[in-house]
């Protein structure tokens, strides 16, 4: 068998360019906003329940330690990873909008106005970073040619 002489497949234009395109937009300010809101947006749900006070309903408590981490999860690993792990941010966006129902979802009667006010707040807010994110990625950091 012969050796094959065509080039790498890390080499190839439209690889490069998506490349560059992924690394642009992971170097743009909005992008680096938007991630460290999404970071910060993830740890407040996840100590909300203790910042806003109602650590005791403790199904929506738990709900929220585990949507809030795993968001801020998801948000480290765009900026880490920006190339690779950029359409996570839907994953993000599906956090989002569980945290906007999580009160009226959750197991028992949960859906005070501390609990409706603060969910719905930040799940906006995580949606909207989300969307910020996915939306740069589309966009090439928000660069138009």
């Amino acid at each position: 068998m012969a050796a094959s002489t065509s080039p790498d497949i890390h080499e190839h234009p439209d690889i490069v360019a998506l490349r560059a395109r992924s690394e642009a937009a992971a170097a743009a300010p909005a992008s680096q906003a938007a991630e460290a809101l999404s970071l910060l947006a993830g740890l407040f749900l996840a100590a909300s329940p203790w910042i806003v006070g109602f650590n005791d309903l403790n199904a929506l408590a738990i709900n929220n330690l585990i949507a809030g981490l795993a968001f801020a999860f998801v948000s480290m690993g765009m900026g880490n990873a920006y190339e690779r792990t950029h359409s996570m941010s839907w994953a993000a966006l599906g956090i989002g909008a569980w945290t906007i129902i999580a009160p009226w979802v959750v197991t028992g009667d949960v859906s005070t106005t501390r609990t409706v006010v603060c969910n719905v707040i930040v799940g906006g807010c995580m949606c909207l970073f989300a969307m910020i994110t996915a939306g740069l990625a589309l966009g090439g950091g928000g660069r138009r040619r």
